[in-house]
């Protein structure tokens, strides 16, 4: 084999991998938009579940003395 045939033949083994690596990299740019639109969607449902628990906490009455029935002093 010539210098140019092995030379055509690494330069065309090239191609192709830069090919399959361009391939690759536009899976995984859609990987990347598929998990950071459900990262996005799960932190908007864990801010609007956490509002709703503050809005259940706003409405519990608000205690000073230890509830009836509690524990007992011990004398």
């Amino acid at each position: 084999m010539s210098q140019t045939d092995e030379l055509a033949d690494r330069v065309e083994r090239l191609l192709m991998r830069y090919e399959e690596l361009k391939r690759t990299n536009a899976l995984l740019e859609q990987q990347l938009a598929s998990v950071t639109a459900e990262r996005d969607s799960l932190r908007s449902r864990l801010s609007a579940a956490r509002h709703r628990i503050d809005a259940l906490l706003e409405r519990l009455p608000e205690t000073s003395s230890p509830a009836p029935g509690g524990e007992k002093e011990r004398g």
